[in-house]
């Protein structure tokens, strides 16, 4: 396999809603390129990048699929990513090494929720990014309108470079604004032929033409001096303009093409070969803040954004050369794992198809099989190099399950799976709970858990049942008691004896001291579940010894641990232990333990407890169509409606809403939007439940103590 120089290389990331045809996308252009001798179909469960058979079966991308193809004197690596929101985590992955996106736009379907969400994405890392509308060739297909949607969300910098000419069911010629001439392809596809343009569409070209030069003039101080003396560029000045114009996100060129029927694809991949940025245009970010230069001259830095285990062959770990070049046979050393790693073979991906590849320099991607101790978001260097790349932010859950395994001997090998499933992809996160009692599955939503359950039947034979997950209440007073306690105990030799008087409040920030009360001490105790304890010293006269002091503490924290009314943990809490007796011999840590544990259990029932639940904030983002659905759900689920504001040509919906009612949330939102709306959730604060929930979850946790 032929070594490509680091000039040569183009890395393409292809993203899009679900639908919108990637992987066809793929295959035409791989056909293109010579790399493929026949376009494969999703129907027909023979394309190149949807290889899994969990693919095949769902007639949908799930994982991101790594090709290369060769293009005149280049080699172009595409990555095709999952259209649903639920595999975000690929898309961000592919995101983080490629150097130009592929923004695939549905011609009858316009721009979608999946598409808004994956732009915010190409933002973040500032990727060149091309739209390519696809199926102008669907009976209802209406690229003007996609291309305004388009803009209207993403502004006039999306500019169009192609039109069809005759979009519909008889479509087969393209309008190329750059090139200035009509693309007509033959009845199957394939290489076109050259026309010039219809006088009827003469002026429409003309016009598109002009904006289109405008738009990459505006860019650069030489182009429009240039522009304004001779009126217009030629083809190397729009060449350099556009390439400079997408490296700052100036410009977003648009496409056209029928991904079925192979026509355009060659002419994207001629525009990604001529114009799109090379990795050593784009330098790399540390987790120092400085940059990195993708340069073969360097030393080499290796990043590796991916991990995926396969049967029969261990796990594939993806990488990207960021500086130097590797080859079969080297050794680099991991800083995070402190280990050194030898790459025996060098491999490049087609689908599931390995190719040996003797070398690999900066800005090419590749895989490596076995590795002892790399995982995603590793980078590997000559030992003694500081450089790091700034690891990839992975998106934070938005759903949650507990797993039920079959048996408790089942659990440990679930837990196996499970962690290696968040090694292949950190969007899973793994939450073994102490103060629920449950193992925790958090992901992106309900399509991700059903994927977790298939790969853990499918790869690990372990057999799961998600069941609804726990809630972590918290428990707290709205109002001040004091009491006493004493224990005693004498069973025969030394006995316990300990007596604890205390004064329970609610805390707040700033709170007088108690009145009457003589504080020699106090702790602040932030607890680990939230909140806090206040703890006040008010023994005057050694009623107490301080050195039973700490085992006080102790008891009132086991109370804490295990609250009064659920179980759940207690906060905010402001104890002050003002009087009790003690004996010469009886008394030890152990007695002033229990004394303050069964006395500030007393204390806190009389002191108005209250059950407070987890309240999370949530976004959704919808079209207007659906909008009033969304909020009358919303509001059966006890949400509060904080706003409502506009995102581009969608509407976005702001609610606090409790935990409890988030549960299969996911699914409820895509069966009233057909699939179109996206949420996002995060933690906001603990707040009351009703008298009503709390009588009902205090029933339910008396009943749970009497059977146990």
């Amino acid at each position: 396999m032929k070594v490509y120089s680091t000039k040569d290389i183009r890395n393409i990331v292809l993203l899009g809603h679900s639908a919108a045809g990637k992987t066809t996308l793929v295959e035409s252009m791989l056909f293109e390129a010579g790399a493929i001798s026949r376009r494969g179909t999703i129907d027909e469960e023979n394309t190149v990048s949807d290889h899994y058979q969990v693919e095949k079966e769902r007639k949908n991308s799930v994982f991101s699929s790594l090709m290369h193809a060769s293009w005149k004197d280049s080699k172009i690596n595409i990555i095709d990513t999952p259209g649903y929101d639920d595999f975000v985590g690929e898309v961000v992955s592919a995101l983080k090494v490629g150097d130009t996106a592929v923004m695939l736009l549905n011609s009858t379907q316009g721009v979608e929720v999946g598409t808004e969400l994956v732009w915010e994405y190409t933002e973040k890392f500032k990727t060149p990014l091309i739209f390519v509308v696809n199926q102008v060739d669907h009976d209802k297909s209406n690229f003007d309108q996609t291309v305004e949607e388009a803009k209207s969300r993403f502004g006039n910098k999306v500019t169009v470079v192609q039109y069809p000419f005759n979009q519909g069911d008889g479509f087969d010629s393209i309008i190329d604004v750059l090139k200035m001439v009509m693309y007509k392809f033959p009845a199957d596809g394939g290489k076109p032929e050259k026309l010039p343009i219809p006088a009827s569409e003469e002026e429409n070209a003309n016009s598109l033409h002009e904006q289109l030069v405008e738009t990459i003039a505006e860019y650069d101080e030489k182009l429009m001096e240039a522009y304004f003396e001779k009126g217009s560029l030629d083809e190397e000045e729009m060449t350099q303009g556009l390439k400079l114009s997408m490296l700052h996100h100036a410009i977003f060129p648009v496409f056209c093409v029928s991904a079925k029927n192979n026509m355009g694809s060659g002419r994207v991949m001629g525009f990604l070969h001529d114009v799109a940025p090379a990795p050593g245009e784009r330098p790399v970010m540390l987790d120092n803040k400085e940059e990195l230069a993708c340069s073969e001259a360097g030393e080499p830095v290796l990043f590796f954004f991916k991990t995926l285990s396969e049967p029969h062959l261990g796990e594939i770990s993806y990488f990207k050369v960021y500086s130097g070049s590797i080859s079969g046979g080297d050794e680099l050393y991991n800083q995070r794992s402190l280990s050194n790693e030898r790459f025996s073979q060098l491999y490049l991906l087609n689908g599931k198809q390995r190719v040996n590849v003797s070398k690999l320099n900066a800005g090419d991607i590749g895989v490596v099989v076995k590795l002892k101790e790399t995982k995603t978001n590793d980078t590997l260097v000559k030992k003694g190099s500081p450089t790091i790349v700034e690891s990839i932010q992975f998106p934070s859950p938005r759903i949650r399950t507990a797993v039920k395994p079959p048996s408790k001997k089942d659990l440990e090998k679930i837990m196996v799976g499970l962690h290696q499933l968040h090694k292949e992809d950190p969007t899973i996160q793994i939450e073994q709970s102490k103060e629920l009692g449950q193992t925790i599955i958090h992901g992106q939503g309900e399509m991700h858990l059903t994927m977790i359950r298939y790969r853990l039947e499918k790869l690990y034979n372990i057999t799961v049942e998600f069941i609804r997950p726990k809630i972590a209440f918290r428990e707290t007073i709205t109002k001040s008691h004091q009491t006493y306690y004493r224990h005693k105990k004498q069973s025969g030799g030394a006995g316990q004896f300990g007596e604890v008087h205390m004064l329970v409040e609610p805390y707040k920030e700033g709170m007088a001291k108690p009145s009457g009360l003589n504080v020699r001490d106090q702790q602040m105790i932030e607890l680990e579940w939230g909140g806090k304890l206040n703890f006040l010293w008010c023994i005057v006269g050694g009623t107490i010894d301080a050195k039973y002091q700490n085992a006080i503490i102790k008891g009132i924290m086991r109370t804490l641990e295990n609250g009064p009314m659920t179980g759940s943990y207690a906060r905010d809490v402001r104890v002050s232990v003002y009087d009790g007796k003690m004996h010469p011999v009886d008394s030890n840590d152990m007695a002033f333990m229990l004394a303050a544990s069964h006395c500030m259990k007393s204390c806190f029932e009389s002191c108005g407890p209250v059950l407070l639940e987890p309240i999370f904030d949530i976004d959704v983002l919808c079209k207007d169509d659906v909008m009033g659905d969304i909020m009358s759900d919303l509001q059966s689920r006890n949400a509060m409606i904080m706003g409502m504001e506009a995102d581009g040509h969608y509407q976005k919906i702001k609610a606090k809403i409790p935990l409890r009612e988030l549960y299969k949330y996911s699914s409820t939102l895509r069966s009233l939007s057909q699939g179109r709306a996206k949420h996002t959730r995060k933690f906001a604060e603990y707040a009351s439940v009703s008298r009503e929930v709390q009588d009902s979850l205090v029933k339910a946790h008396r009943m749970e103590e009497v059977e146990a």
